[in-house]
């Protein structure tokens, strides 16, 4: 199966190439598509010259870059991570490996399970705990980190949702729909 990895971008030029080596080396023959709203820095020039499809969104918002890449990629798998360094690259590959044995449809990545004070501070828990009590109130779903942004999941799949938002809320829209439509599951990473 071919796996394309989207990552929005904006002024991540002191991290985009270490994620991008890092996909590079943990999966064989990825595409890459970096979807860059702006940057003011060289975040474009280096996500290129690592070989990756870059792809100038000038419109702002999470969803709205996420869905731009997500239009170019050829991949039948789609991975989709910040590009600031924050998602370890070399879980990848045994994560594919995961949706592809276990009839599953999407994988969420929670960084709530394996959460430091070092990297994930009160503040950001306690947010990220409202959310998720919000989420189960509201649409009777129980995630331990529907903030995640990092998936794994069919582009076929994906096709399937409708009415995502273009906004910060696509995270959790995607997650909505992927438990709606078939099997979501959560594996803890390390998050830093």
């Amino acid at each position: 199966m071919n796996v394309t990895a989207v990552i929005p971008t904006i002024n991540e030029e002191g991290t985009i190439g270490s994620v991008i080596d890092g996909l590079l080396k943990s999966v064989e023959g990825i595409e890459i598509i970096v979807v860059d709203t702006d940057s003011t820095d060289r975040t474009k020039e280096i996500a290129a010259a690592k070989g990756a499809i870059v792809i100038n969104e000038s419109r702002r918002g999470y969803g709205i870059a996420y869905k731009t890449g997500l239009k170019h990629a050829k991949g039948d798998l789609i991975v989709c991570m910040d590009g600031d360094n924050t998602y370890p690259t070399d879980i990848v590959k045994p994560l594919l490996e995961i949706i592809w044995m276990d009839e599953v449809n999407f994988i969420s990545c929670d960084r709530m399970a394996l959460r430091t004070q070092h990297n994930y501070t009160s503040l950001h828990y306690i947010g990220n705990s409202i959310l998720n009590f919000t989420m189960r109130l509201l649409f009777k779903i129980t995630l331990n980190d529907s903030q995640s942004g990092m998936w794994i999941f069919y582009r076929e799949f994906y096709e399937k949702m409708k009415n995502l938002s273009n906004g910060m809320s696509f995270s959790e829209d995607i997650k909505i729909d992927a438990v709606r439509l078939g099997k979501l599951i959560e594996i803890p990473i390390k998050y830093e």
